[in-house]
């Protein structure tokens, strides 16, 4: 059995600090079931199913209704991996249960976007569209003309894909044109006429 206790702020477990976010309990809500074999978790929800392979220092167990992540020691290398460990299984939890989702804007005269059979094509600028295959697992959602949402249930598969298309002619810094990430704010430059302007 594992013992640990709060102190000075940090959690202490036989002799070693433990890490904070590994600590937390992970909810297993109402519908989801959890599978585990060795270091391999499979969680199924509402949206679909996840799998992935755990480092064999990492050990998961379900206990009242919670998913419980523990190190089985407390070297360098486990303590590293304890908090990443719960994160990667809580998102997987969210996943299923939830889902993740990017939003893309385009931003530019003749800019547009248009979803066909889950495959994106874009108007960006360049003399014939661009096209864009999702991987599995991976819907994108065309709103209006400007608007693309990617979604799905792995976390880094959906931002992995947005961050893709955001590649494909990301937002300059002079005028905005391209694509970036909804709310995300542009560190602007002043162009050639901006600095005459200024040295006058």
């Amino acid at each position: 059995m594992v013992n640990y206790y709060a102190t000075s702020g940090n959690e202490y477990f036989d002799g070693g600090f433990m890490s904070r976010v590994g600590l937390r309990p992970i909810p297993v809500p109402p519908g989801v079931k959890v599978n585990i074999q060795r270091n391999e978790v499979t969680v199924d929800g509402g949206k679909g199913r996840l799998s992935r392979s755990f480092p064999p220092g990492i050990s998961i167990t379900v206990r009242d209704e919670t998913l419980i992540v523990a190190r089985l020691s407390d070297d360098r290398v486990n303590r590293s991996l304890h908090g990443l460990s719960r994160t990667l299984l809580a998102n997987m939890v969210e996943g299923v249960t939830r889902g993740f989702e990017k939003t893309l804007e385009l931003n530019g005269v003749g800019y547009r976007a248009q979803a066909t059979d889950n495959k994106l094509s874009l108007q960006i600028g360049y003399s014939h569209p661009v096209d864009f295959a999702p991987p599995p697992g991976v819907e994108i959602v065309v709103e209006g003309t400007n608007r693309v949402r990617v979604v799905g249930i792995d976390k880094e598969v959906v931002g992995e894909t947005a961050a893709r298309i955001r590649a494909l002619r990301p937002a300059d810094s002079y005028k905005g044109k391209g694509i970036k990430y909804a709310g995300e704010r542009l560190r602007r430059k002043a162009g050639k006429a901006g600095k005459v302007g200024l040295r006058g």
